[in-house]
Order: C-alpha cells, then structure tokens, then sequence
C-alpha cells in the first residue's frame, strides 16, 4: 500500500546495638532492605526513593537538540527562562538568534525515566507476518543476533547514551477485511504477547504493544490488554495510519489520531503507573504526514509518560529527513523516533540505509529508533 510522498508500510525486602546497625546500613546498597531492631523502635534500611537529577536531564535534552554551550539559549533553557542568556557574562542578553524548537520544556518525568538518558533501539512487526517486519521475517535466534549487533552499533556511535533494545509488537493489526465485529482489526493472542516478553527477558531489554485500531477505539482496544500494559518494563505504541474514520478501510486512505486520542493513552497508561507504583512509561506515535497528528500543541506530556513521535515512513534519505524536519521536528511535543525499513529504504533511488552517525546528526537527535 502507497503513502503519500512515497511511503508506504505493510498492513495488515536483628536483633543488636549501634555496631550492628551500623553495618547493616553500610550493606543496604548490596544486598537487600533490612529491618533492626533498636529499643524496641523499628529502623528500616529500605534505601530512599531516587530522585531525578533535573540539571542533568536538562543537558542532556539540549545535548539531544544540538545548543552548544556558547549559545544564548542553553543557559536560557537552564534556568527555564525565555530570555536568552549571554554565556561569558551569564546575564540577560539580546539576540537576533532565533529561539530553537528544541529542547521541549514539559514536566519533569518521575525518577526511572528510561529517557533521555538511555536510547531505546526497537525490532518492529508480528510473529504471524513475515510482511510487516523484522520480527517475524526472521527465525528468533537470528532476529535476537541482528538486534544484538544493531544495539551495538548505536552503543559505539553514541557512547554517552546507553541503549536498551526493545521488542516493539503489533498487538492489534489492522486487516483489509471488516470481521465479525466490524472493526476491521485482530487482537493478538496472550501467547504471542508472552513470547515478546520472553524474547525481551533474553536480551535484558523492554516490550512495546502496538495497535493499529482501524474502526475501533484506543478506549475500546486498551483496556484489552491491561495485565500487560500495567507491566513495568512493557510501554505502548499507537498507529494513526490506521485510525480510519468515517468508515473508511484500513489501507484505503490515511488514519489519524487527534490530541484527544494521544491523551487519552497518555492518561491510560498514567494511571497504570500511579497505581502499581512502577517507573514512567514511554508512548510512541507514529507519523508521516501532517494529518496523521492533529492539534499537536494539545498533546500533554505527564511525568508518568513520556512521549515520543516517531517519524514512520520509507524512502530515499533526502524524503526521510525532508519528512523528519517538515512534520515531526517542525512540530514539537516532547522526544522524536526515527524509523528505519531494512528492505523498502534502499529500494531505489535510495543509495542506502542510515547509519547511526547520520540519524544522530537529525536535529533533535532522535532516542528512540525503530527498524522494520
């Protein structure tokens, strides 16, 4: 199926005195909590909830961005002002340079944020599909051996950003047909959902549970899958391409997901954080074109979630990074993706895939990457 432009992408936790206690709090970072036990008071050594390190987040975003430290507008951004900042005499300044897109000023994450301070590197598709990604195009030790050697080659081109590779699953896939219920998409089983998570324990890595709702609903097709969402290490992934409206099939025209829509998963997945006490989750939107995502200055990043647009589409990279910087960097909500096709970017005139050097020099940086 054609995209515009161009693209396309395949459907479908003693007793003792003060030495003892001592010692016991001197082991806390090795082993784990303990309890003494004081006069009868109880002590815990439970170590203390961490904290995230603002200024450190807040380099590393303008890092991701490319402000050099000479410019007016890191300090700015620093010290959250609007006012650019001169960097010799750290005082209020006028410029004539233009205030940069990014780095994105939204709420500060919970601690344990995987982002930004790691790299997410993802294998995208199905294992029922041979079609729709590297996933199921590829016997499980050999796809678990290129992923292992792609992680490496961001690891070695960004060595300031460690990475964690994920498996990113197509959960509920659009189809061509309407089914019983006339929604026009498949809900996976659970076994396939417990192999990527398999899969994923293998390589110490996260999961990703996409869904591509054709007529239904992200409120109809969430809750669906909520044991595994409300997992600390599984994050979502949401399709507007195959969000159809109007009672228009997947495939036929290009879906779209509003503000409202991203929200609401947003919100959903805020939820599940707050009541199982667990680490942000990350929320990817894909996008190719301007429609996919309307009102974009709505989208609300939270600290439980982090959201990241990723720019989905294959092509020569000139109509890559032209759609990079005209839809996804020109409009800024909070991380961007960038998404690589094994087979459909180097088809030609393409002269090749990107390599990690050439997608990192993408401004912002992209921190998550996805390959197809």
């Amino acid at each position: 199926m054609k995209k515009k432009n161009g693209w396309s992408k395949h459907v479908a936790v003693s007793l003792g005195g003060a030495v003892l206690v001592v010692a016991v709090v001197a082991a806390a970072a090795t082993t784990p909590p303990t309890v003494s036990f004081i006069r009868g008071i109880v002590a815990s050594t439970t170590p203390p909830v961490p904290v995230l390190d603002r200024v450190a987040y807040d380099k590393k975003l303008l890092a991701l961005a490319h402000i050099a430290t000479s410019s007016p507008w890191y300090n700015a951004y620093l010290q959250a002002t609007t006012t650019p900042i001169d960097a010799k005499t750290g005082l209020a300044t006028s410029t004539t340079i233009r205030k940069p897109l990014w780095p994105v000023r939204t709420a500060y994450p919970n601690a344990g944020a995987l982002l930004p301070f790691n790299r997410i590197v993802a294998y995208y598709g199905n294992f029922y599909s041979k079609g729709m990604g590297v996933l199921g195009q590829y016997p499980e030790d050999v796809m678990l051996r290129m992923l292992a050697s792609t992680t490496a080659a961001w690891a070695a081109a960004d060595p300031s950003t460690p990475v964690i590779p994920a498996i990113h699953y197509i959960v509920v896939t659009a189809q061509a047909s309407a089914q019983k219920d006339g929604t026009y998409r498949a809900r996976m089983p659970d076994s396939q959902i417990d192999k990527a998570l398999a899969l994923a324990e293998q390589i110490h890595g996260v999961v990703f549970l996409d869904f591509q709702v054709g007529l239904s609903t992200l409120p109809k097709e969430l809750p669906q899958y909520v044991k595994y969402l409300a997992m600390p290490n599984v994050h979502l992934g949401i399709d507007p391409e195959f969000s159809m409206h109007g009672g228009a099939k997947p495939g036929t025209v290009i879906g779209s997901f509003d503000a409202t829509d991203i929200n609401y998963a947003a919100n959903f997945l805020a939820a599940l954080v707050k009541a199982n006490h667990i680490p942000p989750k990350i929320l990817v939107v894909h996008r190719f074109t301007e429609d996919m995502v309307t009102h974009h200055k709505n989208i609300t990043p939270l600290p439980e979630v982090q959201i990241v647009i990723d720019m989905d589409g294959w092509g020569s990279q000139a109509k890559k990074i032209g759609t990079y910087t005209h839809v996804v960097a020109a409009e800024p909500v909070q991380f961007t993706g960038f998404k690589l096709f094994y087979k459909n970017d180097t088809l030609p005139p393409s002269t090749g895939l990107f390599s990690p050097a050439q997608v990192l020099n993408l401004a912002p940086a992209p921190i998550y990457i996805q390959y197809q």
